[in-house]
């Protein structure tokens, strides 16, 4: 239930911090008063990254002592958010020393990375940005988006020694992988929801529909791609992108970025999405307008997984509220399975009730992340 899995991660957290803290004051760094990224349903996150949850570890802003600097902390002492945080240090280094391109993202300097009374820590400038990317004009937020997004597909491992370079920091995914994947995602969100038949069916038919795209899908593989492209994992400071999370970097389908940021902006800014989309049927071929699709269909039973899982760890307005989730984002994945539009009143009318349901942590939370 909630409280349990709320409780675990409330007694990780103190620890976590108990031990950190001693360690930062001989490294002459403090942390901030108020800590939004490990608030609010953070708890229900833990290992899924592709949801913005990256496992056991505290993300946590703070000050260098010496100079007033502001940073980012990343902190974990168990052993999979330990491998995450080196995962992640390890392919800044990668990118870095790629030869087949790597232009416009960049990475916030380290200033410190170790391991202290088993705990991984790993420091970096906080980028500051003048204002939030949904802030920004439409016009900004799509030129911005789609220098990101253009930059990974530059990076395309094409040889074999491009292959042998990359496979063991970030991994290379072919058709079989998801396909693979979202079984599981079916299998679990299934699992997670098992009297919901419209869940199921829908699944099923999007499992079918994948399958039956699977050459589609491999012909767009090899590329660098991010599971979870959305904007809290980008800052901009003047015209310099900076992508802050690099553990959820693989090489994969170059559209599994453009539908996990599309997804997104369905949601968050309807009229981006649209003109990402417009901007793929427009100049490129119908093969990729394909492509992107598939990958959006494939973004959303990972999502569809995660909720439905939820729904044994929440109670109250939270469980409600995932109960919501679920059902929109079907809806979602049932227009893209019917290559309809999903109307604009489901998406005012989940909104009404995601916010009427939020409790205020999450409310500032997000407010931080967006």
């Amino acid at each position: 239930m909630e409280n349990n899995a709320a409780s675990a991660w409330e007694r990780y957290r103190k620890r976590e911090l108990r031990n950190l803290l001693p360690q930062l004051k001989e490294m002459s760094f403090e942390l901030d008063p108020t800590q939004v990224h490990t608030a609010g349903e953070r708890y229900l996150m833990v290992a899924d990254r592709d949801v913005g949850g990256g496992g056991y570890k505290l993300v946590l802003t703070g000050t260098r002592l010496s100079d007033g600097k502001r940073v980012v902390i990343k902190v974990s002492s168990h052993p999979e958010g330990a491998k995450e945080i080196t995962t992640e240090r390890r392919a800044r280094e990668t990118l870095r020393a790629l030869r087949f391109a790597y232009y416009v993202l960049f990475s916030p300097e380290e200033i410190s990375y170790g391991v202290q009374n088993g705990q991984t820590i790993f420091i970096t400038t906080y980028i500051d940005q003048e204002k939030p990317f949904l802030s920004r004009s439409l016009k900004e937020q799509f030129f911005l988006a789609l220098s990101a997004l253009k930059t990974q597909e530059g990076m395309h491992a094409t040889t074999s020694s491009h292959s042998r370079f990359i496979r063991d920091t970030f991994g290379i995914w072919g058709a079989d992988n998801y396909l693979e994947s979202f079984a599981t995602f079916c299998a679990h969100a299934t699992s997670g929801d098992p009297t919901n038949i419209r869940l199921a069916r829908t699944l099923l038919a999007a499992q079918e529909y994948l399958k039956k795209h699977r050459k589609t899908i491999e012909q767009y593989c090899g590329f660098l791609t991010h599971s979870d492209f959305v904007p809290h994992n980008l800052r901009i400071e003047g015209n310099t992108i900076y992508l802050l999370d690099y553990a959820s970097l693989h090489f994969g389908n170059k559209y599994e970025s453009w539908a996990r940021f599309t997804n997104f902006m369905l949601l968050y800014n309807r009229p981006l999405e649209r003109a990402l989309v417009e901007y793929v049927r427009e100049n490129r071929t119908p093969e990729e307008l394909l492509s992107l699709r598939l990958m959006r269909i494939y973004k959303l039973g990972k999502l569809l997984e995660y909720y439905a899982g939820t729904l044994v760890k929440t109670s109250g307005d939270l469980h409600e509220l995932n109960k919501l989730r679920l059902q929109f984002w079907l809806e979602v994945l049932e227009s893209l399975l019917e290559e309809s539009e999903l109307l604009q009143a489901v998406i005012d009318r989940y909104k009404e009730a995601r916010d009427r349901l939020r409790s205020p942590e999450e409310k500032e939370r997000q407010k931080e992340l967006h």
